[in-house]
């Protein structure tokens, strides 16, 4: 697929599959690869499914200056311009619910449905990463292994119960391997999220919205979908029990049935 060419970068995208458009925003780190081929399959079965890389991430040009999350929630939208998409269901994980509540925020009506999962709105009562969490990834990125960085993510993004098959672990590694990340623009990512508060703001979102969130996620804990759910009028709050951050890699066939009954409600 190509690459189209917004304000402020130019994305690679790739859309399959046929139904209502949803265009699915990732989250730090991720790329179009970071759904997993089960996740994007099921999706594709239902939706007209657009997924691409945020700025200077995977096949997407790197940059190097910082920026923050309504400009990529504005990337968004002009991908769906550059696609000729009026409007679509949004789904967003991690930093990629982060992008979405900007999304909707500012282009409500492009919005036929919201789906945040496992993110965080800034504010009061909001929680980033645990700190000694931080800190473990921090060094073994600094560490220079490969294998120590990919296991420490493992471990984070993904519950214990997951991990108990470790079989896994490969295929986890084999999509992080698959299309590598540059750490400088991850690094712009954090300074982006560190920064975002939509707090104060989503109370006024009409936008039928679905918050779903693991009851174990280590990366944003579970506190933060509550939090989210409360302050959008009419949202629907999907708790997912011991799954972990990742919870579209670890329940695919689950979450994208989440996704495509929330759509059809919101039809």
């Amino acid at each position: 697929m190509p690459n189209v060419r917004v304000a402020g970068a130019e994305l690679h995208y790739e859309r399959a599959g046929s139904g209502e458009p949803l265009l699915a925003i990732q989250g730090m780190s991720g790329t179009h690869m970071s759904w997993g081929s089960p996740f994007r399959s099921l999706l594709e079965q239902h939706f007209d499914c657009i997924v691409f890389d945020n700025r200077g991430i995977g096949l997407s040009p790197r940059i190097t200056e910082p920026f923050t999350i309504a400009e990529m929630a504005a990337d968004s939208a002009q991908l769906l311009d550059a696609l000729e998409v009026e409007s679509a269901h949004v789904l967003g994980i991690s930093m990629g619910g982060m992008i979405a509540q900007e999304l909707a925020l500012a282009h409500p009506e492009r919005l036929r449905s919201l789906t945040i999962g496992c993110s965080y709105c800034g504010g009061p009562g909001s929680q980033l990463m645990d700190p000694a969490d931080f800190q473990g990834l921090a060094e073994a990125m600094a560490s220079g292994s490969q294998d120590r960085v990919f296991r420490a993510m493992y471990e984070l993004n993904l519950s214990p119960a997951f991990r108990t098959e470790e079989d896994r672990y490969a295929e986890f590694t084999a999509m992080a391997e698959a299309l590598p990340v540059a750490q400088r623009t991850v690094q712009l990512q954090l300074q982006a999220i560190t920064g975002h508060d939509t707090s104060a703001r989503l109370p006024g979102l009409a936008t039928p919205t679905l918050v779903v969130h693991g009851t174990v996620d280590r990366v944003l804990g579970y506190p933060n979908g509550p939090l989210i759910a409360a302050l959008i009028p009419g949202a629907r709050l999907e708790p997912l029990e011991d799954v972990g951050h990742m919870f579209w890699w670890e329940q695919p066939e689950g979450a994208a049935e989440l996704v495509r009954e929330h759509a059809l409600a919101s039809a």
